[in-house]
């Protein structure tokens, strides 16, 4: 669907704020977003908007594909008192505002999504773009999932995730989950073989171990550092293995030992799952391991369309342009594994305050963001970006 430009509508920036304060008010945690969702839908039909929630909970307000602006309705758990502060000397020095006195938002989700989103949904009917908000983003991307084999691919993307406002996210590392299941039978503690629990500790060694050898670790002998020592692999670069979760004991009938390992991967942009995964089994001899689908690395052009708008825009907002490459992994990478249009992450909030118990963003900030998503969005159009 095409929205013409009489479809635009001026969004005050105080209206937007409004609109951020209001959804992070409202606690949204992964799996219960559907209060929030429909404080989105109102806000676009204050506006003229066409939006509802689809079948899956995601709000769609489709309009102008030259670009999709989408972010993550869904936050972490955790409470955290909604109020507007000034800043003080501590957060100007984590450069989270630029000037002490300077109103912050505290509130779960201010950073991480809520930030970017209500910053795209301002900007989306600022400029009559296409706009998306989805669900279970922090879990399993359920909304991401259902959205790239349920819409046409549009003309470009920016998802909505916090690099500040003048950070341009290019690349993510993917993402590999899995559970290590083992069984061994009872006996005394004295007998030297190993049990279950023991399995399961050796398999997971021997991943830990795999993955920080010269291939996967501290890189290859031709990179030296100027010592003519190998230099370390940048953490992007490399494969982070985590344990996440472990249960593990005597069984209920009392004849057994068992044991359940809950694991983490991520893929930097040089390799893929399938490889990271047929590492990660060379040495099992005991006990299976059961993948979820995996969400492929990305690493996008600094030279598409759409990075070129976000740094001309930067630019024209008085900022520097920052090109990003983040550690962890995004609804980006889903996109870009489906849909062949250039695309790149983008919007308010220090990301270091992910998931964190002092989550808070600079409103100037925010306003700002605002702001760099109009002229962006306005580029893309084929407007002169103001």
């Amino acid at each position: 669907m095409s929205a013409t430009m009489e479809e635009t509508n001026d969004v005050s920036l105080e209206d937007a704020r409004q609109l951020l304060i209001d959804l992070v008010s409202i606690p949204s945690p992964s799996g219960e977003e559907a209060a929030a969702a429909e404080e989105l839908v109102d806000f676009f039909d204050g506006y003229g908007r066409e939006a509802w929630i689809d079948e899956i909970g995601n709000v769609r307000a489709p309009a102008d594909d030259a670009v999709l602006l989408t972010s993550h309705i869904d936050t972490v758990p955790g409470e955290i008192p909604v109020e507007v502060q000034p800043a003080d000397e501590d957060d100007v020095e984590a450069d989270i505002a630029d000037a002490e006195g300077e109103d912050v938002l505290w509130g779960r989700g201010s950073v991480d999504a809520t930030g970017p989103l209500a910053a795209m949904a301002a900007a989306a009917v600022r400029t009559g773009v296409s706009f998306v908000g989805v669900v279970g983003e922090e879990t399993s991307s359920r909304g991401a999932r259902h959205l790239v084999e349920d819409r046409e691919e549009p003309d470009a993307v920016v998802n909505g995730e916090p690099s500040g406002a003048t950070g341009i996210t290019l690349g993510y590392r993917g993402f590999l989950a899995g559970t290590y299941v083992a069984t061994s039978e009872s006996g005394h503690t004295s007998r030297p073989e190993p049990n279950a629990i023991q399995h399961a500790t050796n398999w997971w060694n021997g991943v830990e171990a795999a993955f920080e050898n010269d291939e996967y670790g501290v890189g290859p002998p031709d990179r030296r550092d100027g010592g003519g020592e190998a230099a370390e692999v940048p953490v992007f670069e490399r494969v982070t293995a985590k344990p996440v979760d472990i249960d593990g004991g005597i069984s209920e009938d009392g004849l057994s030992v068992e044991a359940t390992l809950d694991v983490q991967l991520r893929v930097p942009p040089r390799l893929d799952a399938d490889s990271v995964r047929e590492t990660a089994e060379a040495g099992l001899e005991i006990g299976t391991v059961s993948w979820d689908e995996p969400i492929p690395p990305v690493m996008e052009s600094p030279r598409t369309e759409v990075a070129r708008a976000f740094r001309a825009a930067i630019r024209k907002e008085g900022g520097d342009p920052r090109l990003l490459r983040k550690t962890g992994t995004s609804d980006m990478n889903l996109y870009a594994g489906t849909w062949d249009c250039p695309m790149v992450t983008y919007g308010p909030g220090n990301s270091e305050l992910d998931h964190a118990p002092d989550e808070r963003l600079s409103l100037a900030e925010f306003d700002r963001s605002v702001e760099i998503l109009e002229r962006v969005s306005t580029t893309l159009r084929g407007g002169d970006g103001k």
